[in-house]
C-alpha cells in the first residue's frame, strides 16, 4: 500500500522509494506558456538527466575533479526511447485508431475494484509496451472511457479501463487506489503481463476518476504521466505531485467548473516535471471526454507517447501549446525542454 500523509501535511514516504520527506530540490524556474495569458512556475527534476551530467562535468572540471560517477540505471533508463509504431503525422494522431491490431482480455471482479477489459497489442516484435490504468466519473462504467482501450492499444500501449468498487460512492481517493490497484494486476498477474514495461506506467481518468489519477500521482511519483480529463477532487493544492500531467478542461462544464477544479489544479502542479492544460471549447462539457474526441485523442496520445514511451518524435505536437480555435478555448504549458 502507497502511504503517504494527506495535504495539508506533507509526504512522509513513498513505497517506490524516490522520495523521502518533502525534499524536492527545486531547479531554476521555468517559463509557462499560455495561449490566453501568461503565468510563471517552477519545475522539479525537471532537466534532462544528460543536461545534469553536462553540468557536473563543467563543475568538475572547475574543481579539479578528476572522474565522475557512472550514470545509473535509472537515469540511463530514463534517457532511453521507446519508439513503437511509425513516424507521426498529425492525422494520424487524429485518427481514432493507430497502426496496432489489438486484442482484449475482459478481468473479473477483483478484491478493490470490480474488474474491466485490458487492450493490448497483439505484435510481439517491437518488445515491451507502456501500460495505463484508466478509471471511469462518478456513475460511470467502463464503457464511458472504452475508446481511450481501443485508440492507445492500437498506438502501442496496453489498457487497463476498470469499473470501480462502487460508482456511486467511491470518491477521487478511492480510485486513485483502485488504478493503482489496477496497475499492479496488469504488471504482476494479468496474462498480458510479459508484454508490459513495468517502468512505464501511468493513470488516467474521467471526473472522479480523474481526480483518481491526480491522487494515484501523489502516491506513486515512479508513475510516467497522468491525465485528468474534466476532473474532480475536493483538493486543491497538488504542489506535491512530480508526474507529468495533462489535464482537460471544458468552457461548458457546470459539473467541474475548471475555475474550481481543472486550472486550480493546473497551477498548484509546480513540481510536475511537465505540465499541460488544455481547455476544451463550448459546447464541449464534463461528459465530453465519454465519447470520442478528436483533440482529446490527439493530445492525449501525444502526451502519452512523449512521456510514457520517451518518443521525442511527439514533441513537436505538444509544443507550442495548441492557439484558441473552434476546438480549444485555451491550452496552458511549460513545454518539454524549456
Amino acid at each position: 500500500m502507497d502511504s503517504v500523509l494527506d495535504p495539508p501535511g506533507m509526504p512522509v514516504a513513498y513505497a517506490s522509494g524516490l522520495l523521502v520527506g518533502h525534499t524536492l530540490e527545486h531547479q531554476h524556474g521555468t517559463r509557462e506558456f499560455t495561449m490566453r495569458h501568461r503565468t510563471r512556475g517552477r519545475r522539479v527534476l525537471g532537466l534532462r538527466s544528460r543536461t545534469v551530467l553536462a553540468c557536473i562535468a563543467a563543475a568538475s572540471a572547475l574543481l579539479g575533479v578528476a572522474t565522475l560517477p557512472a550514470l545509473s540505471g535509472t537515469a540511463a533508463a530514463a534517457e532511453q526511447e521507446y519508439r513503437r509504431g511509425p513516424d507521426p503525422t498529425l492525422a494520424s494522431l487524429q485518427a481514432q485508431e493507430g497502426p496496432f491490431a489489438y486484442a482484449t482480455v475482459t478481468v473479473p471482479d477483483q478484491a478493490t475494484y470490480d474488474g474491466g477489459t485490458i487492450y493490448y497489442p497483439t505484435d510481439t516484435s517491437q518488445g515491451t509496451f507502456g501500460a495505463i490504468a484508466i478509471s471511469p466519473g462518478y456513475t460511470g462504467y467502463q464503457n464511458s472511457i472504452a475508446w481511450y482501450g481501443r485508440l492507445l492499444a492500437s498506438n502501442g500501449f496496453v489498457v487497463f479501463t476498470i469499473d470501480v468498487e462502487n460508482t456511486n460512492y467511491d470518491q477521487p481517493n478511492a480510485r486513485g487506489e483502485q488504478l493503482l490497484d489496477a496497475l499492479d494486476y496488469l504488471t504482476q498477474t494479468s496474462s498480458v503481463r510479459s508484454r508490459i514495461d513495468p517502468n512505464r506506467l501511468a493513470v488516467a481518468g474521467h471526473s472522479m476518476g480523474g481526480g483518481g489519477a491526480l491522487r494515484a500521482s501523489y502516491l506513486r511519483p515512479s508513475l510516467q504521466a497522468s491525465i485528468p480529463l474534466t476532473p474532480y477532487h475536493t483538493w486543491k493544492n497538488w504542489s506535491w505531485v512530480t508526474v507529468p500531467t495533462m489535464i482537460f478542461g471544458a468552457e461548458n462544464d457546470t459539473v467541474t467548473e475548471v475555475e474550481d477544479h481543472a486550472e486550480p489544479f493546473y497551477n498548484t502542479l509546480t513540481s510536475a516535471q511537465e505540465r499541460f492544460y488544455i481547455e476544451l471549447n463550448a459546447p464541449a462539457d464534463h461528459l465530453t471526454p465519454t465519447s470520442y474526441d478528436p483533440t482529446i485523442g490527439q493530445y492525449t496520445l501525444a502526451f502519452a507517447k512523449r512521456y510514457i514511451d520517451n518518443d521525442t518524435r511527439y514533441e513537436q505536437f505538444l509544443c507550442p501549446p495548441p492557439a484558441p480555435s473552434s476546438a480549444v478555448e485555451e491550452s496552458r504549458s511549460s513545454c518539454p525542454g524549456s
